[in-house]
């Protein structure tokens, strides 16, 4: 038996060898068919817009915009949770597989039938990504009362449940005027059939429950955050609830138990939990308007100027805090509170996070910034909550155990100033995408050797010095190594902050650079101009900033020495349709081109040879250049 397994294992990791070794291009569909959109009146006040999302696709949830004819108001769309996509190159983003439907509003329409304008874009898990491609459907609205109709014949049911199989269904949509019946192949369970007849309903969409079980990095997440609240309950600023949480522990007199001890601590934390779930739930709200315009350079020097705002108190350079009225107030509220009763305790708790907010202030807003970004409701309010309960793990100690507390020394004053690094990093980190790659180079050198200066890097250490500061000072000055690296490798010509020097690499480093290389392409007769002129074979780059293989192509695969000296004997031109005007859409549309990456070769005579759509890595792209050169 185990022999047969065997050998059925090795047949079929054989024939998977040998469909890989002769595996073309992948065939991408058009974009109307990978992502296909159809839209109905639900009723006289909703529209409804679906995708049927081909499988290997994904539709992005930012990029959606809908739209309809003037005299025409329609409320925003109801977006059903989505999945978290991690981007290489742009971050997480929020996008939608298979199945997504769309509930809109209609708030005033000035006609009974009119046009919705469905803008979208999505990309393809084999390496293509669609320009944002505009589908246009005609609504017709439902009168405000719909006539019943009866006469409808039904296909007759079994008159006892069977087992569940698939089979077509009729799916009936009623007007006053018309009755058109439509099938469509849904996977769907016979019922028993009722003695009369009756409404016929659309089978439960499933898109919220499977996109809801989709979140593949909660536990990371989760980790992340409960670490994050560790860090925050050593600053000074959380030890003002500890005396607070011994009080109502003490009330309860010299009888209270251990256990009694834990409950009333619990409390205490699910109540300060509860705080900062509510700000997360509010900034999971807010987060889709934060995100549709988060590509614009205004706004994302907003959001570091808050970073570096936030840092500078975190310095001690000033206090974020709430008006000493305003603290007196939740003060007094709180010492009214009597500990024992439960509710009190927690209620207490909810105060207290209050009270020490404007220490809290600087690490929570930067968490609250981020989760925003998600424009998820759920994982905000569950992040914070399991943050606070980070941060809440002292406070349960402290109730349970009659230790003493530490004091609020320079040691938790140091774990402050790492909040306010990290908080410079991620200020770096946001505007990164709209700075030219020396200064966002110069910004991480510059940080990197100033925390070095705060770890003592150039400071003498004497010599019975403990174990403490010499580690400090090994992690300042491998941070004044990696900062000197930033700073000389900008000064130099690299452009990478994870290859600082790449500008001493040579001469075939500087001929890879793909940005030197290349002419743009602005037009069709742009581009047939070039090719009568050219007297070498030619190479057509289609590029677009947001077309993430593209960047891959660019970073991976045309910095190959080996890739480079083939592409420089070739004549270079690359269509950036990164705005996908009329221009770039008639480039594509020439090549019968979706979107980018698309590369085209021709020969010396300007006679197209072959193409190749997707990312290809430098050993196979090398053997695409080879093909072309012969």
């Amino acid at each position: 038996m185990f022999k047969t397994i065997k050998s059925t294992l090795c047949a079929a990791l054989l024939a998977l060898s040998f469909s890989q070794a002769w595996a073309e291009d992948p065939v991408f569909l058009e974009p109307e068919q990978a992502l296909k959109m159809s839209a109905k009146a639900k009723d006289h006040q909703t529209v409804e817009v679906r995708f049927a999302i081909a499988d290997g696709y994904y539709l992005y949830k930012n990029k959606l915009k809908i739209s309809a004819d003037s005299g025409v108001e329609l409320a925003a769309p109801k977006f059903p949770p989505s999945l978290s996509h991690d981007d290489p190159n742009f971050g997480k983003v929020e996008t939608y597989r298979q199945q997504v439907l769309l509930p809109i509003q209609i708030k005033n329409a000035a006609a009974t039938s009119f046009k919705l304008t469905v803008i979208s874009q999505g990309c393809a898990d084999a390496g293509l990504c669609y320009p944002p491609i505009t589908q246009v459907a005609d609504i017709k609205l439902p009168a405000a009362t719909t006539k019943l109709v009866t006469d409808i014949k039904l296909p007759a049911a079994p008159a006892k449940l069977v087992e569940a199989t698939p089979a077509p269904v009729q799916a009936v949509a009623i007007t006053p005027d018309t009755v058109a019946v439509a099938e469509t192949s849904i996977q769907a369970p016979l019922v028993q059939a009722a003695a009369t007849t009756a409404p016929v309903e659309e089978a439960p969409d499933t898109d919220s429950v499977t996109s809801l079980l989709g979140s593949g990095n909660l536990p990371l997440i989760l980790l992340s955050f409960f670490g994050f609240g560790l860090l925050l309950a050593l600053t000074p600023c959380v030890f003002p609830m500890m005396p607070i949480l011994s009080g109502i522990i003490v009330g309860q007199g010299k009888a209270i138990s251990k256990k009694r001890a834990l409950i009333l601590s619990l409390a205490y934390v699910l109540g300060m939990a509860t705080s900062y779930a509510l700000a997360g739930v509010a900034a999971g709200l807010s987060g889709s308007l934060l995100s549709a315009a988060l590509q614009n350079v205004w706004v994302l020097g907003s959001f570091a100027m808050v970073f570096v705002l936030l840092s500078l108190s975190m310095f001690g350079f000033y206090e974020l805090q709430l008006p000493a009225s305003l603290q007196s107030k939740l003060s007094n509220s709180a010492n009214q509170q009597k500990g024992g009763s439960l509710l009190g305790v927690l209620i207490m708790g909810a105060l207290s996070a209050l009270i020490v907010g404007p220490c809290v202030a600087a690490p929570l807003a930067g968490a609250l910034l981020y989760i925003a970004q998600t424009h998820n409701a759920l994982l905000g309010g569950v992040a914070l909550f399991v943050m606070a309960l980070g941060m809440g793990v002292p406070l349960i100690i402290v109730g349970c155990a009659a230790s003493a507390l530490p004091r609020a020394g320079g040691w938790m004053e140091n774990i402050k100033k790492v909040f306010g690094v990290l908080l410079l990093g991620v200020a770096i980190w946001l505007v990164s995408p709209v700075l030219p790659a020396l200064f966002s180079m110069l910004a991480w050198g510059t940080l990197l050797i100033i925390s070095a200066v705060f770890l003592h890097a150039l400071d003498p250490l004497p010599p019975h010095t403990a174990g403490w500061p010499r580690f400090c000072k090994g992690l300042g000055v491998i941070a004044l190594l990696a900062g000197s690296a930033m700073l000389i490798g900008a000064l130099s010509g690299g452009r990478d902050p994870l290859q600082p020097l790449q500008g001493f690499q040579g001469i075939a480093a500087q001929a890879a650079a793909p940005h030197s290389q290349f002419e743009r392409v602005t037009s069709v007769a742009d581009l047939e101009e070039k090719l009568a002129n050219s007297k070498q074979p030619v190479m057509l780059d289609f590029y677009a900033d947001w077309c993430v293989s593209c960047k891959e192509m660019e970073k991976f695969t045309f910095t190959d020495p080996t890739v480079a000296a083939r592409m420089g004997k070739m004549r270079l031109l690359q269509a950036d349709v990164t705005a996908n005007t009329d221009a770039d859409k008639a480039l594509l549309k020439r090549f019968k081109l979706f979107g980018p990456p698309g590369i085209i070769f021709f020969d010396p005579q300007g006679k197209e040879q072959f193409s190749t759509v997707g990312f290809q890595n430098a050993e196979a792209f090398k053997a695409t250049l080879d093909k072309a050169l012969k």
